[in-house]
């Protein structure tokens, strides 16, 4: 980063009202910060790894439930013990998604990239997708809704001062990029099948809030950028029992569909901002 573009964005902090801290923060770590909320397993793991592997520069902040028990992050850990921090966070406890946004500001003062990667679809005993309208259940809709919709949007609640800091700051974007996985079952446009309501209905309503989110940000004009994208049928735990009718083709793998994801997000543009995207960078209808 040359001295003409630090001068240009320290102008552009002071008119935000940002402290010169936040902004000697914000320069410090070179590559940006990238958070990866529901990273313990899946694809939340897989786009950690790849964010890693693949870029020599930038830092991670993890997130999970249980941080003792992600094994597959510990790895990672031991491998960039300088460039990955691990942080508990539940999504159905707001109080650690508070614990989390200050330990992010305290040490890194900013975020770049938040992908909230959580989701659930199948709990044994607890959650099935519903095939008709006689299983669906309260306790199943209030779940998913709990999961899938309201956790994600308090993260970006939560983690939006440090998005704001994030925009404009240690990558080559003029703004930060908010990434919400959604669900192609999610669209009222592309639901000729019926069934499934509470996964359904769930991924929905991220969509609206998500929508609503990226209205507010442009109006504020907040340096941040919020997209949904639908990965695909990936081989996971969440996919694993509703994969026999999938097609050899049409089930990718988490390397594949991370990959095409994370080229959706590099590639993203201001104008780009409330949309929703499949894997292959098509546009998914409301």
């Amino acid at each position: 980063m040359n001295l003409n573009v630090l001068r240009q964005r320290a102008k552009l902090y002071v008119r935000r009202g940002y402290t010169f801290s936040t902004l000697a923060s914000a320069v410090r770590w070179e590559g940006g910060v990238s958070m990866v909320q529901g990273a313990s397993r899946g694809i939340g793991l897989e786009f950690v790894r790849q964010l890693l592997e693949k870029k020599d520069k930038g830092y991670i902040v993890a997130t999970c439930r249980n941080p003792s028990g992600a094994t597959g992050l510990l790895e990672l850990k031991n491998k960039f013990p300088e460039r990955l921090d691990i942080h508990p966070l539940d999504l159905t406890v707001e109080s650690t998604i508070e614990d989390s946004a200050k330990s992010i500001k305290d040490k890194y003062g900013s975020v770049n990239l938040l992908i909230n990667a959580s989701g659930v679809l199948s709990i044994p005993n607890v959650l099935q997708p519903e095939t008709t309208l006689s299983k669906v259940q309260r306790s199943s809709l209030l779940l998913a809704y709990d999961i899938n919709a309201v956790g994600p949007i308090l993260v970006i609640k939560h983690m939006w001062p440090l998005l704001k800091a994030g925009g404009g700051s240690g990558t080559d974007k003029d703004f930060a990029i908010v990434a919400n996985l959604s669900a192609r079952v999610g669209s009222i446009g592309d639901n000729a099948l019926g069934g499934w309501h509470s996964y359904r209905a769930s991924k929905t309503a991220l969509n609206q809030l998500t929508k609503n989110v990226s209205v507010e940000f442009a109006r504020k004009k907040d340096p941040i950028i919020c997209i949904l994208l639908h990965p695909g049928t990936v081989d996971t735990d969440l996919s694993q029992p509703f994969q026999r009718n999938v097609p050899n083709e049409k089930l990718f793998t988490k390397e594949f569909s991370v990959q095409k994801l994370l080229s959706i997000m590099n590639n993203t543009k201001r104008c780009d901002n409330g949309k929703f995207f499949a894997w292959d960078g098509q546009e998914i209808p409301w």
